[in-house]
C-alpha cells in the first residue's frame, strides 16, 4: 500500500477527562429506579424528561484534532430545548475554560434554582471551586456513572452531530487552528438558530426556547 501512497486512516484516541477521584464524585440524579416485581429485579433508567427549559443542563469536553494541533470545546446544552447555552474553545483542556463557560451561562440566565447540571466524572467537575460555584447558584450537581457515556448522551449526541456535519471528512480543509475555531463558532450559531430538530416539533433550539418561554407566561 505504501508503494501506491495509500495509507490506512488511523483512529484518533478520544479525549478522556477522567483522571481518577481527585475531588468529589456526585450521584447521578438522572437515574430513575425501576422495580420489576414480575421478574424480581431492580434496575435504573436514565431520565432526561423535562417539562420546560433550564431544568436539566449537560456539559462535557470534546477534542478536535487537525494537523496543526488540537482544540477543545466545552459547551452546556439544555436538555429541553437542545440549545447550546454557552461554550468555550481552548487550545488545551484547562480549568479556566470550564469556569469561563459557567460565567457565560450565568450571565445569560439568572434564576437557576433547582437546575440540575450533569456531567461525567471528569477532573474539572470534581474541583471544589466548580462545586462551590454551583452551590452558590442553588444548582444541583449530577455525574454519570464511571465509564458510562450513555448517562451523558444528550451532550454526546450533540458532539456527534457537530463533528459529522462540519468536521469529519473535512479535517484537512482547516489550514490552522484559527480556521477550525472560526468554523466551530459558525456551526454552533447555525445549530442554535437554523438547524431543525425533529424532536423539537420541527423547530430550531432557539425557536423552541422561545416557545417554552411563552408557555411560562
Amino acid at each position: 500500500m505504501s508503494e501506491l501512497n495509500i495509507y490506512g486512516k488511523q483512529p484518533k484516541a478520544k479525549y478522556k477527562s477522567y483522571k481518577g477521584e481527585i475531588g468529589k464524585i456526585c450521584k447521578n440524579l438522572l437515574l430513575k429506579k425501576v422495580v420489576d416485581k414480575n421478574k424480581n429485579i431492580t434496575y435504573f433508567n436514565r431520565d432526561f424528561q423535562t417539562s420546560n427549559i433550564n431544568q436539566i443542563w449537560s456539559t462535557d469536553v470534546s477534542e478536535f484534532h487537525i494537523a496543526s494541533g488540537k482544540v477543545y470545546l466545552s459547551p452546556i446544552i439544555d436538555a429541553n430545548s437542545r440549545e447550546i447555552i454557552s461554550y468555550t474553545i481552548s487550545r488545551s483542556p484547562n480549568f479556566k475554560q470550564t469556569i469561563d463557560m459557567l460565567k457565560i451561562a450565568f450571565k445569560k440566565h439568572k434564576n437557576l434554582n433547582g437546575l440540575i447540571l450533569h456531567s461525567d466524572q471528569g477532573w474539572q467537575y470534581q474541583m471544589k471551586e466548580y462545586r462551590d460555584i454551583l452551590k452558590e447558584k442553588n444548582i444541583l450537581q449530577s455525574m454519570s456513572r464511571k465509564g458510562n457515556c450513555y448517562d451523558n448522551c444528550i451532550i454526546e449526541i450533540f458532539f456527534g452531530t457537530m463533528k459529522n456535519e462540519m468536521f469529519y471528512g473535512h479535517e484537512y480543509e482547516f489550514k490552522s487552528l484559527d480556521e477550525l475555531e472560526n468554523a466551530m463558532h459558525k456551526y454552533i450559531k447555525y445549530y442554535n438558530e437554523n438547524r431543525i430538530i425533529t424532536k423539537l416539533r420541527g423547530m430550531t433550539p432557539k425557536q423552541y426556547r422561545c416557545h417554552s418561554l411563552n408557555n411560562l407566561k
